[in-house]
């Protein structure tokens, strides 16, 4: 199945929980609570309240070597959408992809998108734990904080 096929699809409409598609191109399925969501609208209006020179995306499709993969929350320049618009899935990853951990997720899935996004041309990737942690990567790996200059607090109650 290809991206296109899942997004024009209406029975896929008002799904209360994401979807991606695997490199073989068939749906995963990832299930989401109310506070999952309210911490990517948190963590999206941080993002544009911080860096003005750009925007947040939530639920941003990304083209990945694994398929499409859809980072909770996505930050893109001024630069990246006059280069790319709104191109679904994006062919190039925006700067910054964050995933929202979910229980459904494991460490390994996290570690696994977070060198996708990277290979997909991401500058960094952050992991927003449910415990308030958050992690951030770049192309060297495991960082202190964002090159960005922002620190995201995360509400766990």
């Amino acid at each position: 199945m290809q991206w296109a096929e899942v997004i024009d699809n209406p029975y896929f409409e008002n799904l209360p929980f994401k979807i991606e598609l695997n490199r073989y191109g068939k749906i995963e399925m990832a299930p989401a609570s109310n506070k999952h969501g309210r911490l990517r609208l948190h963590i999206g209006a941080l993002l544009e309240r911080k860096l003005k020179k750009g925007e947040a995306l939530l639920e941003c499709s990304i083209q990945t070597t694994e398929g499409v993969k859809v980072a909770d929350v996505a930050w893109c320049s001024k630069a990246f959408i006059k280069q790319h618009g709104y191109e679904t899935p994006y062919t190039h990853a925006p700067e910054i992809c964050i995933e929202v951990v979910s229980p459904s997720n494991s460490k390994e899935e996290m570690t696994n998108k977070v060198q996708l996004y990277l290979q997909a041309g991401a500058e960094e990737v952050w992991i927003a734990w449910e415990n308030g942690i958050v992690d951030y990567y770049d192309k060297t790996g495991k960082i202190e904080q964002s090159a960005y200059s922002i620190n995201v607090t995360i509400p766990i109650n």
